[in-house]
């Protein structure tokens, strides 16, 4: 890399296109024609400017490899706009030690942590909009005999949710007569259909207990207000200050970072169990899951309301969450009078645009919920605990 960056310098590199430069490496070092040289060229080229001085400083002293450069180049281009600015030397020395240590995909998956950490703004929660945004489930596709392929994108929440409910049904099953042969991917396709058929064959589809229980660590203050969550960084230091977002722990998803406004939303219709740590991170207290709508609940909701609440949709009250319109981190009770069903779509759109609703009382409607449909209604109003809320 050195040689070729002042070959470059002195113009010895016929050209400016990145195409020339290949050649030129190609000519002189002909071990690289197997694959590389392209990497080879990308850093170095990054390297002769001025904002990649750390990573040029990485190479030369051999504390990094082209590839693993190459990896933190695109990954920091990825940042760089989301980061604070007087953080971004922080977070290029973090990843040139973490690819010195661990490679490429311990860097990738680092994006949550170092966003939480060191982002501008709400970019945590940035991040988890878009990747609702971009979930996918493949149409199936005949790959043999008797077998069918999917494809499945899914965002970290849905992640960790899916991960909890897995865990349980797809670990082996070894008996002292026989043993659990199966490979991991087909245990985990066969436990995936072993919810599928518990869903579809409950009882019209009423709910019987709590959704797949999530632990996380967040700073209570943190979820209500969504204000930055105490936690650790990267680089295992305690910082009190400035990492927002809650971690799962306790299965095979732990360590997937949760921002305030996603775990608000899972809190209305999943397992939540509080943990409270102490400032070295050590567990002080476990807290009891929340107890949350029931299914007589949930029938009642669904004569009600009938369908989704907002107006305009229509999605039938089977395929609905019941959403606590007081959220249940801002004391709200899991109560008729402070539930709504919503779709799951606008389950995340109400808590991602922090818009407010209440039940009313008319003689035309009879009980029934309204919207205040503008961004941030819900904060302009407040959360109220009302008679016998949560304190």
């Amino acid at each position: 890399m050195a040689v070729l960056a002042e070959a470059m310098g002195r113009g010895e590199t016929t050209g400016t296109v990145a195409r020339a430069h290949v050649g030129w490496v190609l000519e002189w070092a002909p071990s690289l024609r197997g694959g590389g040289a392209g990497r080879l060229v990308e850093v170095a080229l990054a390297s002769r400017e001025e904002r990649h001085a750390q990573l040029r400083e990485a190479l030369l002293d051999g504390r990094v490899g082209v590839s693993d450069a190459a990896v933190c180049l695109t990954e920091m281009e990825r940042l760089r706009h989301r980061l604070r600015p007087e953080a971004v030397p922080m977070v290029w020395e973090g990843l040139l030690v973490l690819a010195g240590l661990e490679g490429p995909r311990a860097i990738r998956a680092l994006r949550p942590a170092l966003l939480a950490r060191y982002g501008s703004g709400d970019e945590l929660e940035k991040l988890d909009d878009r990747a609702r945004t971009q979930v996918r489930l493949s149409q199936p596709v005949t790959a043999a005999d008797g077998l069918h392929e999917y494809a499945l994108l899914l965002g970290t929440e849905s992640r960790a949710v899916l991960e909890a409910a897995l865990g349980p049904v797809s670990a082996p099953c070894p008996t002292d007569e026989v043993p659990d042969l199966r490979p991991s991917g087909q245990r985990r396709a066969e436990g995936l259909m072993t919810l599928v058929r518990r869903a579809v064959a409950s009882p019209e589809s009423v709910p019987t207990s709590s959704k797949a229980t999530v632990f996380v660590t967040i700073d209570l203050e943190a979820l209500q207000a969504r204000m930055r969550a105490a936690g650790f960084g990267c680089c295992g230091e305690a910082d009190q200050d400035l990492v927002r977002g809650g971690t799962t722990v306790g299965s095979a998803d732990a360590g997937s970072l949760l921002s305030p406004a996603t775990m608000r939303r899972m809190a209305c219709d999943g397992g939540v169990i509080p943990v409270v740590l102490g400032s070295m991170g050590e567990v002080l207290d476990l807290g009891r899951e929340v107890r949350l709508f029931t299914p007589g609940q949930h029938r009642a909701l669904w004569l009600r309301d009938r369908h989704c609440t907002i107006p305009g949709c229509s999605m039938p009250a089977q395929w609905c969450d019941a959403h606590h319109l007081v959220h249940w981190v801002d004391y709200g009770e899991s109560e008729i009078r402070n539930g709504a069903l919503l779709c799951g779509y606008h389950h995340s759109w109400v808590h991602t645009k922090r818009v407010a609703g209440r039940v009313v009382v008319d003689a035309e409607r009879g009980e029934h919920v309204v919207w205040d449909l503008r961004p941030g209604s819900y904060d302009v109003r407040g959360p109220d605990p009302g008679p016998g809320g949560r304190a």
